[in-house]
């Protein structure tokens, strides 16, 4: 099975300029788990997700097939890392309380995945996925993220992104519960804005394609709209989260 790599050239930058996840959140999924003991962030990139989720379990597996996303990934006493696809985890069956996949679902062989998900999971155990997509800012700074979004790096995204933009829609053969809303928020300078644009998968595919930043074609609209390149703005992401419980009845897998 091909892992498709977009991210360990940046994964440093991956690291220090991606948002982070509310407390909230890993509160509300222990509250759903059916014990506290082992959480499976899958997909764990620089580790935000799986860091989060060990404020709340006694101990977190997390897994990425990038070995160099898993070298700059945040440490913590009771996350233990592991380089390993999401389909094939070497995680001990029937033994996780709830499976975590943050902004990753989109890259997975979905018909394996689930089935691993499946096979780990303890009875009642828990999936939760996590997607989120453009940020908001505000009107005049959302626009010429959303058109370097769209019309400048557009045609350099992979084709698994355009799943994030109809992530309900994507197959979920689990039992579904409704969870409530959250977000993500940060307070973000304009550099810390223009590092996470950076990280972008389709700005990197750019610069590999035609060796100039992309940026460049928007960096003065974003100085001209920011005022102060020091000055913080708050910054949020609606998260779209889907739950499902391993149970009777459940959905046929897809």
């Amino acid at each position: 099975m091909t892992f498709k790599d977009h991210f360990s050239s940046q994964a440093p930058d991956y690291a220090k300029f991606r948002p982070g996840y509310p407390q909230e959140l890993f509160d509300y999924l222990a509250s759903i788990a059916p014990t506290r003991r082992l959480a499976w962030d899958c997909g764990t990139g620089n580790g935000q997700a799986a860091v989060g989720l060990a404020s709340v379990f006694d101990h977190v597996i997390a897994t990425d097939a990038s070995e160099k996303q898993i070298s700059n990934a945040q440490p913590h006493e009771r996350v233990e890392y592991r380089v390993a696809p999401a389909e094939n985890s070497s995680i001990k069956s029937g033994t996780v309380d709830l499976i975590m996949v943050a902004q990753a679902l989109h890259w997975f062989d979905l018909h394996h995945f689930y089935a691993e998900a499946r096979r780990v999971l303890k009875p009642n155990g828990v999936l939760a996925a996590s997607a989120y997509n453009l940020l908001q800012i505000e009107p005049a700074i959302d626009q010429v993220v959303n058109r370097y979004y769209y019309e400048v790096v557009g045609p350099f995204w992979p084709p698994e992104r355009e799943l994030v933009e109809h992530f309900t829609d994507l197959p979920f053969p689990f039992h579904q519960i409704d969870p409530p809303k959250f977000e993500m928020t940060a307070q973000w300078n304009l550099n810390h804005l223009v590092g996470y644009l950076g990280t972008w998968s389709a700005t990197q595919r750019f610069i590999a394609a035609r060796d100039i930043d992309p940026l460049e074609q928007i960096i003065g609209e974003l100085r001209a709209l920011w005022g102060a390149p020091r000055q913080i703005r708050k910054v949020i992401w609606p998260l779209i989260l889907r739950v499902g419980i391993k149970g009777v009845p459940e959905p046929p897998n897809e």
